[in-house]
């Protein structure tokens, strides 16, 4: 939607509705950066001040991130995303896969009934993208199309409150498949990719769907609680040897 002249009254309130609305509507989507600040002064009509206030309180209420030299994007759609992306940035990996597990294998099941054949195309296309990064050892390019996969299967549930609460724990999600990735590079261990679950979504097989999304979030919980009890025995010895100088 265009941006309209605020009025005189209540200016940064004004602004801040017209924000949230670009933001709920995903005209300003997650992820994306918003239009500079010379340009939105012009198209409001109004002093930077102005715009900085709305911008300082979207950003309070987590719909909006700041980044140093990079400019501001935004985080949330909703109040409930921000807040997920809050609590789930300081949760323990192991909790937010439990949480992970009941969410995708209901998603998995209804995205199995659900698909269009534009969903399978973004869900093959991801898969291709991760297989292709899984082989060459980019791990960066990994992540990315892990984070795109899953994405894009919950997004052919069709489910829009679903899609939205996926956003809202996509950075913890993201931090858990990270450190999933370097216990395996460091033990050069293998993992179960995501080729069935496209297979069974592909398929209409929801019974398979949901058993692949079960037999990958195991494994995953296997490794970080692998991960875990070396950090404490690690941490165990070196207080031992504390204790003992």
């Amino acid at each position: 939607m265009p941006l309209r002249l605020a009025s005189t009254a209540r200016l940064a309130d004004t602004v801040v509705e017209q924000f949230e609305q670009l933001i709920s509507s995903g005209e300003w989507a997650v992820g994306s950066r918003i239009p500079p600040e010379q340009q939105l002064v012009e198209q409001l009509g109004v002093g930077r001040s102005t715009v900085r206030e709305a911008v300082r309180a979207l950003e309070h209420a987590g719909l909006l991130e700041p980044r140093r030299g990079d400019g501001t994007y935004v985080r949330a759609r909703h109040g409930l995303s921000a807040a997920l992306v809050r609590r789930t940035r300081a949760a323990d990996t192991l909790e937010v896969l439990e949480v992970r597990n009941s969410i995708e294998r209901s998603a998995a099941r209804s995205a199995a009934m659900r698909r269009t054949d534009e969903d399978l195309t973004r869900i093959f296309d991801a898969l291709n993208a991760q297989n292709a990064a899984r082989d060459s050892g980019d791990n960066k390019a990994f992540l990315d199309a892990d984070a795109e996969f899953h994405r894009a299967v919950i997004a052919a549930t069709h489910n829009t409150v679903l899609m939205e609460l996926w956003e809202g724990l996509s950075d913890a999600l993201a931090a858990g498949v990270a450190t999933v990735m370097a216990e395996l590079t460091r033990d050069h261990l293998s993992f179960p990719g995501h080729d069935g679950l496209a297979e069974a979504i592909a398929a209409g097989d929801g019974d398979g769907a949901e058993r692949a999304v079960a037999r990958h979030i195991d494994a995953a919980v296997t490794v970080l609680s692998r991960s875990s009890q070396k950090t404490r025995r690690s941490a165990s010895g070196t207080t031992r040897r504390r204790t003992k100088k």
